[in-house]
Order: C-alpha cells, then sequence, then structure tokens
C-alpha cells in the first residue's frame, strides 16, 4: 500500500524540478515505490567543488529536492498547500569524482504537517556517499 496522496508518475516528479535548481544540477527521478523516491544526479562541472569533488551543497540540495517532492505526494490539494523545506542535516562520507550519484529518499515520520526524511546518497560502486536528513512542513498557500 502507497502512502502517497496521488499517483506520481517520473513525468511528473521530473515535471515538478523543471525550472529550478534541480533542473540546474541534473536531477532526475528514476524511481517510485510504495514509500519511496529515487533520483540521480551527475557528479560534473555543475556539482563539483573546485577540488574536483562532488561539492557537499550538491549533496543537501539532492537531498532537500527529495524531501521535497516527497512532501508534495503528501499534500491532498495542491492548491490549498505547499511544502516547504524547514531543516537540513547532511553527513557527507565519502567523496565522488565523476559518474552519478544514485539517492533514495524514505520517511522517518509522516506527521500532519512536518515530515522528516531519509536521503542516502551512493556512488555508481554502491558506496555510502552521504546521508542526509530534510525535514519539511506542509503549509497553507
Amino acid at each position: 500500500m502507497s502512502i502517497w496522496k496521488t499517483n506520481p508518475t517520473l513525468e511528473v516528479l521530473n515535471d515538478l524540478g523543471r525550472g529550478g535548481l534541480a533542473e540546474h544540477l541534473g536531477v532526475e527521478f528514476t524511481e517510485i515505490g510504495a514509500d519511496y523516491i529515487k533520483a540521480k544526479m551527475p557528479v560534473d562541472h555543475r556539482t563539483k567543488q573546485p577540488m574536483g569533488l562532488l561539492h557537499g551543497g550538491a549533496s543537501a540540495a539532492l537531498s532537500e529536492t527529495m524531501g521535497s517532492i516527497a512532501g508534495v505526494l503528501l499534500i491532498n490539494d495542491p492548491s490549498k498547500h505547499s511544502i516547504v523545506g524547514i531543516e537540513i542535516n547532511a553527513n557527507h562520507l565519502r567523496s565522488a569524482k565523476s559518474g552519478y550519484v544514485y539517492a533514495t529518499t524514505t520517511p522517518i515520520k509522516i506527521g500532519r504537517q512536518l515530515q522528516v526524511w531519509n536521503t542516502e546518497i551512493i556512488d555508481e560502486a554502491g558506496k555510502l556517499i552521504c546521508i542526509s536528513r530534510p525535514t519539511t512542513m506542509i503549509i497553507e498557500q
């Protein structure tokens, strides 16, 4: 049984990111499960820091994007409510220099207004790069 209030498609998720930071960073949603979403992000000139490694801010932006999109999927009426990020924590555990990183976001706590998400970001070899916990809030429009 799905936790989502809508029947999301990958096309809908990717359209939500168009025109903003997610599009600029090359974030692409790749999978929707009953209680998770997955995306990938390139490690390239858009997402690297000056030393040629994946920028920690890019990992945090990927995690916050995923938590926010997941939060949108919990809104009953998007014309009356929207989602905002209110806090994020990220532990950068390993570096990445090229290719893609892959993120999976799952809920830790889903409340009426607050949600806490867990995002794990791995590299192409399956090694954990970053673990992050974004918190989102549903607000009235």
